[in-house]
């Protein structure tokens, strides 16, 4: 079913004056505006003032786990004690874990700290109890626009948040300490719908961060090499994707992934030199991908925002899928459902790709919403994905989060598992019809790390759930030592 919000939607322009990004710091230009060659990108419009909502008066109440059988839900954008904030509004959160100790987590999201204004900050909890409980010290920059979270560690624990600023310019903020506190931020150049990866391979490229946005400018990608203290200039990436992700494959190559600016379908785009730090990056491959459908947004369950974005993940098992690259997205298929998950994968450095295989199990033609998709890659080798899905409220939109697995390279799938209550999607809206543009999540070797958004208070709240799926463990690896783990687990 085509979508008819998302080919007439213009892209929107933000007019009025622009205050500074950090107010600390001269920030150097950003890039020109470049034409979008497709109408259906938008870009985030700081339209409300900031609006000081003291800490000391909120209304608060306590707050309450969300079950579904053994699958608890934790409330992580909370008060002292752990409390619901009432009045308040957090939507699209971005999860890290500690690969050297996962009982430490850190999420961001947008923070609107009053529904009467669409003004967000750049909201955060952490957890040093693998999820359990939460603190949730405030925002980055108290005050000051920020939007389009995005989270990410290197693989000696060291944080990283990387966070829209209201000129369109992107700022990257270190944490030494697992998210418990974050540093002022470096200019990042970037723009609207940044996502951010980083390097964890042993290569040359180990510690590097790359950052790559949609092209509302003419350059839409770039690196650190130095531990997020600066960030090079941008240099253009082909077929400009956007909405999407990125990853680095266990031999250092970076891939981006998002729907094609110029082609139908999604542009899949490889640098094999960017983890080279004394080479420009350029990129070498490029592959556009059919999905069966393309992601949409501006209907449904989320009237002014995005059905969910283009995941891209890479397989370093060390097993017979090692370097296995996939592809995930809630697309509009066709025929009558708006929106079905779908995966596809490569096994040859994203030249070739199969054809995309369908995850929820609900019956074709029944017209439920599978929005939000979202994948991660477990050390073994596992696929892991989430989506929202109205199937059980027909011709309505309230959804429940659900999961399942692959453990044969996307080829089959596990019966999907509900992990959440139902919940309204159109209540709580912070003067904005929507709530946020995505979920995230994180495989390891304990489980799986899910951030999510839901409206179990009757307003947006994020939420943190942990997974042990069936098959994870085997005996000798229950005692949770980080010496007991193994990443090729079968």
């Amino acid at each position: 079913m085509g979508n008819p919000f998302v080919r007439s939607l213009s892209v929107i322009i933000l007019v009025g004056v622009l205050t500074p990004a950090l107010g600390a710091a001269e920030v150097p230009p950003s890039e020109p505006d470049h034409p979008a060659p497709r109408a259906d990108r938008y870009r985030e419009t700081p339209d409300d003032p900031f609006v000081p909502v003291p800490v000391e008066p909120r209304v608060t109440r306590p707050a309450r786990e969300w079950r579904v059988g053994d699958r608890v839900s934790v409330q992580v954008n909370v008060a002292a004690g752990g409390a619901n904030i009432v009045g308040d509004a957090a939507n699209e959160p971005s999860i890290a874990v500690d690969p050297t100790d996962p009982e430490r987590i850190a999420i961001g999201w947008r923070q609107f700290d009053t529904v009467a204004s669409n003004f967000r900050q750049a909201g955060w909890a952490y957890s040093t109890d693998r999820g359990a409980s939460w603190t949730f010290p405030g925002v980055l920059a108290p005050g000051i626009f920020r939007s389009d979270p995005v989270l990410d560690v290197t693989a000696d624990g060291a944080f990283f948040y990387n966070s829209l600023a209201e000129d369109f310019t992107c700022w990257v903020h270190a944490s030494a300490n697992a998210g418990t506190t974050w540093g002022a931020g470096v200019y990042a150049f970037g723009s609207d719908k940044q996502w951010m990866a980083v390097d964890r391979t042993t290569g040359p490229g180990r510690g590097h961060l790359y950052q790559h946005w949609s092209p509302f400018t003419a350059t839409t990608f770039n690196r650190s090499v130095d531990g997020g203290a600066t960030f090079e200039t941008p240099v253009a990436v082909p077929e400009e994707p956007y909405w999407g992700t990125s990853t680095v494959a266990p031999d250092g190559s970076v891939f981006v992934a998002g729907l094609s600016s110029f082609s139908p379908g999604i542009a899949v785009v490889r640098s094999s030199n960017a983890q080279n730090p004394s080479t420009t990056p350029t990129f070498d491959q490029t592959v556009v991908v059919d999905l069966g459908g393309e992601p949409s947004g501006w209907g449904g369950p989320n009237p002014e925002g995005l059905a969910g974005q283009v995941w891209i993940a890479s397989d370093h098992s060390g097993g017979p899928r090692h370097g296995n690259l996939y592809l995930l997205a809630s697309v509009d298929p066709p025929g009558s459902d708006p929106l079905d998950v779908r995966v596809s994968r490569s096994s040859d450095g994203g030249a070739t790709w199969s054809p995309s295989v369908r995850v929820n199990d609900d019956p074709a033609g029944g017209n439920a919403w599978q929005w939000f998709g979202t994948m991660a890659v477990a050390p073994n080798g596992r696929i892991d994905a989430i989506w929202n899905d109205t199937r059980n409220d027909p011709g309505g939109y309230l959804s429940e989060l659900r999961y399942a697995y692959s453990v044969d390279g996307g080829t089959t799938w596990s019966a999907s598992e509900v992990l959440s209550p139902p919940f309204d999607p159109h209540v709580g809206w912070p003067q904005q019809d929507k709530i946020g543009d995505y979920y995230d999540m994180v495989s390891d070797q304990t489980g799986v790390h899910i951030a999510y958004a839901a409206t179990f208070n009757g307003e947006q709240d994020v939420y943190y759930l942990h997974l042990d799926p069936p098959g994870l463990f085997v005996d000798g690896f229950e005692t949770g030592t980080a010496a007991a783990w193994s990443a090729i687990v079968p």
